[in-house]
């Protein structure tokens, strides 16, 4: 029998990481675990990274070239292969030096430079703004995984070194960075079985994001750390009991779950630390998959399981081909603790991830469409050449990554993947876009239920279909994979187009009537298209959508047909034009809308904007054009066709509500120095709701009234002055 002591696991890594300062030498080490690994092609990178990096240093005050060999050392430690460590050595050369990727290519081959090429050319892109740098980079990285996956592997490994040293960036961008490392990063690691990076960005992104509770969690742990040590040894020992006495051989070890895990625990069930039982993981790894069943039959009869805690994942493995059986159990101590069993082979796909398929190939590049068990990446790729903005891209993609798995079947008996929380409509959408379309009722385990149904492992899905029945846009509520969503927003843009296109052709027709312009004959002269092309349309059916959208008024298209039919007739007995008002302000609000008039208009709630902020507005059927802040977390969902350009104009004096979450200590007479704070910026409450916190934390929610954006944000860095104030946001609310 082999066990492993607990201890150095106990203590591995917990506390935030610690950077440290690599060699070439420990980088070599790492990759001659495969015995086939060219360790000359990485003292050549070495050299090659060393010169062109010369004399450049980091903010830290570190030689820059310390960067590089961290990334190729995690990727070394990963069991990537040579071609991939060496483009992590190699990664920044082309971008921060003068190093050209026909460079790479000479010296390191064509496998090398194509990884750092696709990890240049992610950097390289110009863009108007941060929030669309953000969504188009990450665009552009998904698409070069499609080529060759390992330049997401180096993206991943040089992200988790610039989140080990990101205490030497400013706070904002600190937070900033964190935030796209915990929306993109640390899911993309999970959805590719690399579970150690992930746990690491995610403890990392947790201690920028929420510090106060980082710190919190990690003095609990610090001072609960000999009596979770003795649980773990005790445990440990009773398992090694187990398992001898029943003739079998394995290895185990338990740890201390990470910090983000612990968190996520304490939300989910409102759980202060002291109330928190569940944080302790076991690992039992033995031969085969009849050793495992025999492991999980001993300890369900040595302990009692909680019940609807099991899952196997060696009889439906997840996506990334992760397989083990969990299980969790009301321990010796009467706590509650999570048991993991699996196979060797199973542990070195989980240690590994998508890097075990790079580490036992032969000769042949390993590229995505070798990996079938990740189906999810392809219908990332598929999306690729459908006509969506970056925004819209990268909201898809989060709806792709978060969730965990759920599986159902078929009446056929086919297993389907999806993530938890789907609905009957992500089933129909899956097995085809036109048994999604045409939806009309599911039975789910032999009953009828309604199509916003959640959907449990094992469950039976059949479903009902009505070629006359089509979605609409209530479907958008009911569903959570990008896929459905993508498929019903399409038929959606699909269908209001045409409607858009018949509600234009009316609006010319009858507009036209008025000033003797026939519309109809001047379409079937081609007088129509020249007018489309004089406005910069595709066709016809572009150009008269847009009157439809009042993109473009009527009478704009009218004049141009006029000037069209009469090119000459410019004399005093030329029929004055049709009156343009498409560069008249109508106001509404303060707001100024250039080529809509007459258009009824709101102020968004969910963002609720004011005089300085950058906005945007959307046409709603029957609902005329609705105000948003640009960053607005809902104008990346809403449909391109639809947003039209507005501008503040006539504010003086007027007053608007915005929203502002803080949360402070519940400590006595903090509202008081809040609302101090507003009294003296002469700043009205029109709502307010506290709530308090399990973990001594209190919640606070205001609606106020003010003149400006500056006025606003100078409120905010005022109450952030506070000393009991540890966050404090302007609130936007996503619909």
């Amino acid at each position: 029998m082999q066990w492993l002591s607990p201890v150095a696991f106990f203590h591995k890594n917990r506390n935030s990481e610690p950077v440290v300062t690599v060699n070439i030498q420990e980088i070599l080490d790492a990759a001659a675990v495969n015995p086939k690994a060219r360790l000359d092609m990485l003292r050549r990178a070495y050299v090659f990274a060393a010169v062109v990096h010369g004399g450049q240093t980091r903010l830290s005050g570190e030689l820059y070239l310390s960067h590089p060999l961290a990334v190729a050392y995690s990727l070394a430690q990963m069991g990537f292969d040579e071609p991939t460590v060496a483009a992590g050595l190699l990664h920044d050369t082309v971008e921060d030096t003068r190093a050209s990727i026909e460079e790479i290519d000479e010296k390191f081959g064509e496998e090398v430079a194509d990884i750092v090429d696709g990890i240049t050319k992610i950097s390289l892109i110009p863009f108007e703004n941060k929030e669309e740098a953000q969504a188009e980079n990450i665009r552009k990285m998904i698409l070069a995984m499609s080529h060759d996956m390992r330049v997401l592997i180096v993206k991943l490994a040089d992200r988790l070194h610039n989140m080990r040293t990101l205490n030497f960036q400013k706070i904002h961008k600190q937070r900033r960075i964190a935030q796209e490392t915990m929306d993109i990063y640390a899911p993309l690691a999970n959805r590719l079985g690399l579970y150690s990076m992930k746990r690491s960005l995610e403890d990392l992104s947790f201690k920028y994001l929420w510090p106060d509770i980082y710190n919190q969690i990690d003095r609990w742990l610090d001072t609960h750390q000999f009596v979770e040590k003795q649980i773990i040894d005790k445990v440990v020992e009773l398992l090694h009991s187990l398992l001898s006495a029943n003739g079998l051989q394995g290895h185990m070890y338990g740890r201390v779950k990470h910090m983000y895990s612990i968190y996520k625990k304490m939300q989910s069930q409102s759980l202060t630390l002291d109330e928190m039982h569940d944080i302790m993981a076991f690992r039992v790894i033995v031969s085969d998959i009849k050793e495992c069943y025999t492991v999980l039959g001993l300890v369900h009869s040595q302990w009692r399981p909680v019940h609807g805690r099991f899952k196997d994942y060696i009889s439906l493995p997840k996506a990334n081909g992760y397989r083990s059986l969990h299980t969790t159990i009301i321990g010796p101590e009467g706590e509650r603790i999570e048991i993991q069993i699996r196979t060797e082979e199973m542990h070195r796909q989980a240690e590994h991830g998508v890097a075990a398929h790079w580490l036992y190939k032969e000769n042949d590049r390993v590229n995505t469409k070798d990996l079938e068990q990740f189906s999810w990446l392809r219908e990332i790729f598929e999306r690729q050449h459908e006509k969506i903005d970056s925004r819209e891209f990268l909201h898809l993609l989060k709806m792709d990554l978060f969730k965990d798995e759920v599986y159902v079947y078929t009446p056929a008996g086919d297993v389907k993947e999806l993530p938890e929380g789907a609905t009957p409509l992500d089933f129909a959408f899956l097995i085809h876009s036109k048994v999604g379309q045409h939806c009309t009722g599911v039975k789910v385990n032999g009953r009828l239920v309604p199509l916003g149904t959640e959907l449990k492992n094992g469950d039976l899905v059949e479903i009902i279909t009505d070629q006359a029945r089509n979605p609409n846009r209530d479907w958008l509520n009911l569903v959570k994979t990008a896929r459905a969503r993508n498929r019903i927003q399409h038929y959606l843009r699909t269908e209001e187009r045409v409607r858009a296109i018949a509600l234009g052709r009316e609006m010319l027709e009858k507009e036209g009537r008025k000033v003797s312009l026939n519309v109809v004959k001047s379409q079937k002269r081609g007088h129509l298209a020249l007018v489309a092309q004089d406005l910069n349309f595709e066709n016809i059916d572009e150009l008269i959508a847009a009157v439809g959208y009042s993109q473009l008024t009527p009478r704009r298209v009218l004049n141009r047909l006029y000037a069209v039919l009469h090119p000459d007739d410019v004399g005093p007995q030329t029929p004055p034009p049709v009156k343009e008002r498409t560069e008249e302000a109508h106001k509404n609000g303060g707001v100024s809308i250039s080529g809509v008039g007459g258009v009824l208009m709101r102020f968004a709630k969910c963002c609720n904007p004011v005089p300085g902020d950058p906005v945007i507005g959307y046409i709603s059927r029957g609902m005329g054009v609705s105000v948003h802040r640009i960053d607005c977390p809902n104008v990346p969902n809403m449909e391109p066709e639809r947003l039209i350009s507005v501008h503040w104009s006539g504010t003086e004096g007027t007053p608007y509500e915005a929203s502002i979450f803080a949360v402070a200590k519940n400590e006595h007479g903090v509202l008081a120095n809040v609302t101090r704070i507003f009294a003296q910026n002469n700043v009205n409450i029109v709502d307010l709701k506290m709530d308090q916190l399990v973990d001594g934390r209190a919640r606070m929610h205001f609606t106020v009234e003010v003149h400006d954006a500056a006025q606003l944000y100078n409120l905010i860095e005022n109450i952030h002055s506070l000393p009991s104030i540890l966050e404090v946001i302007r609130e936007t609310e996503v619909e």
